[in-house]
């Protein structure tokens, strides 16, 4: 299955303490460097927080699964907190399915996710 609609990844800053990272399109295999070079971008710290915005994610293959799991790993190896939001229904059953609903915290929405984490 190909697909092309692309990636976007967008920084967001919320607070000096707080980043928000939106994701919108397909993140697979060809994609997943846009997300990883936006992430090794960012500085976490401490007390730190990084919500990731998927409510606009169509897609995502196993290396995108990986990479969130990556970006998970380095945020608690940092002692930041990592939130996602809006994870497409499709999208979250897959991650249910997985276990990583137990890794992550997740939440409805960006506002709840970015209020979970301040």
């Amino acid at each position: 299955m190909q697909h092309d609609h692309g990636l976007t990844v967008t920084l967001q800053p919320h607070s000096p303490r707080l980043q928000v990272l939106v994701v919108a399109g397909d993140l697979d295999h060809h994609t997943a460097p846009r997300l990883r070079a936006a992430l090794d971008e960012l500085t976490l710290a401490s007390g730190a927080g990084l919500v990731i915005d998927l409510s606009g994610l169509t897609f995502c293959d196993s290396t995108g699964i990986s990479l969130l799991v990556a970006a998970h790993q380095r945020a608690q190896d940092a002692g930041a907190a990592l939130a996602l939001a809006g994870l497409d229904p499709d999208i979250a059953n897959v991650f249910r399915i997985m276990g990583l609903d137990r890794l992550f915290s997740s939440y409805e929405n960006r506002e709840k996710a970015v209020a979970a984490l301040q």
